[in-house]
Parts: C-alpha cells; sequence; structure tokens
C-alpha cells in the first residue's frame, strides 16, 4: 500500500478525531496559539512601527533591529525560553512572538514613511491636529502594506508554531514530533498535511482582511510583492 493511500486511512480513522489528540483539539490548540501570538506581536511592534514612520526618525535602526530580530532562528529563542520557564506553552508563545515582530514592525514603518507629503500637508492645511492626521489620513493610507507585514507574520506563525510540540505543547505539531518518535511516517506525514492546509488557509483569511483593510477606492489597484530584504510585502500600485 501505498504511503497516500495509509494517510487517507489515518484520515479516516475516527480514533483520529476524537478527544485530547483529535485533530479538531490539536488543530484548535495550533490555531489558539498563533492567533494570540500574531496579536500580542501586533500589538508591540505597530504602535512602534507606525510612531517611527509618522515622525520619519529612527527609521533605520527599528529596521536593523527587526532584521537582526529575523536573523535569530526560532528554535534558538525557543531553546533559550526553556532554559528560563521551563517546558510548556510560554516557550513556544515566546519564540512565535519574536518571529512575528520584525516583518510587522517592518511593514508598518514603511507604510507610514511612504504616504504622500503632500497628502499630510494638505490634511494639516485644513486644520487637522496631527493625531487626527495619523488616524484618519496616514493610517487608511497605510493600512493596505501594515496588513501585508501582520499578513506575512500570520503565515510564518501558523508554520512555525509545529514548534510548541518540542517542548511538550500541543498543536498540530505534535503529530509530527510524536511520528518522529514512533517512527510513524505516516503519522508524520498526515500532520505536515494538516500544517501545510492551515497555513493555506490563513493565506487566505489574512488576504481577505488585507483586501477588507484597503480603501475602496484602491481595491482596483494593481499588486506587486515587494521582495526586499526577506520580507514580502504588498505594494499598491494606483491604477491609473
Amino acid at each position: 500500500m501505498s504511503i497516500f493511500a495509509e494517510v487517507l486511512r489515518w484520515f479516516a480513522d475516527p480514533v483520529h478525531w476524537d478527544g485530547t489528540f483529535g485533530i479538531p483539539n490539536r488543530l484548535w490548540e495550533h490555531v489558539q496559539m498563533s492567533f494570540l501570538a500574531t496579536l500580542t506581536a501586533a500589538a508591540l511592534a505597530l504602535p512602534v512601527g507606525v510612531v517611527l514612520g509618522h515622525y520619519g526618525r529612527g527609521g533605520n535602526l527599528a529596521i536593523n533591529v527587526s532584521n537582526l530580530g529575523r536573523a535569530v532562528p526560532s528554535f534558538g529563542i525557543l531553546v533559550i525560553a526553556v532554559q528560563l520557564f521551563g517546558i510548556g506553552a510560554p516557550p513556544a508563545f515566546i519564540a512565535l512572538v519574536a518571529l512575528a515582530v520584525p516583518p510587522i514592525v517592518t511593514n508598518a514603518y514603511v507604510g507610514m514613511r511612504d504616504v504622500d507629503p503632500e497628502l499630510k500637508e494638505a490634511a494639516r492645511g485644513l486644520g487637522m491636529r496631527e493625531h487626527i492626521t495619523l488616524l484618519r489620513v496616514e493610517m487608511p493610507v497605510a493600512l493596505p502594506v501594515i496588513m501585508a507585514g501582520i499578513r506575512t507574520a500570520g503565515v510564518q506563525v501558523v508554520a512555525t508554531a509545529t514548534l510548541a510540540a518540542v517542548v511538550a505543547w500541543g498543536g498540530l505539531g505534535r503529530y509530527i514530533v510524536d511520528g518522529f518518535a514512533q517512527r510513524d511516517d505516516v503519522q508524520i506525514f498526515a500532520g505536515a498535511i494538516l500544517v501545510a492546509g492551515l497555513a493555506m488557509l490563513a493565506e487566505l483569511a489574512l488576504a481577505g482582511l488585507q483586501w477588507l483593510a484597503t480603501p475602496k477606492p484602491m481595491r482596483s489597484s494593481l499588486l506587486r510583492t515587494d521582495r526586499s530584504g526577506a520580507d514580502a510585502s504588498i505594494v499598491l500600485i494606483p491604477a491609473t
């Protein structure tokens, strides 16, 4: 019997859909960890990126620090966190947050920095205060690029959350780690399919949120991928 047929039999087995070790529970654990890590990273990174981009100061330092953080492997952070907090959810959570912060900071800064200065001057000329200009003029224009950073971070977190199983936590990575321990190739393959499928769903969901965050006049704009550095940022080109 081929590996694919065995994987199909694994998914068809009711045992794998029930209880603590069942797919629904492992899926919920994975989604919960990924969502909370991305949300926490956004809460930490967005204010930094938005403020620096708004004032146009300290951006290079922020991006360099962000790139430095990206260079540190998540597994290395996980090992250090285990030494500090022991095994379980906390070290995995810290590693995932650290993974998600760099793209969010970078995109928030770039999105705010690239808002047309004439647009900001026009808003100030109409008598808008600084915080009103930030919230009602700059943020809506920069929001698609900011959301691209969150989108990148979210998908990376979903794909990397399998590391949580290494420190005795749950999630879909449990199937991969346990499969290696038991030399069960079918379980490893099934776990990989589940993680890949969830990552694709996360990409589609976050792409939808990015589209909703884009002001209606900009939704018909052409999209291109800016692959400068290690980020995949979505840059909007106004339609002519």
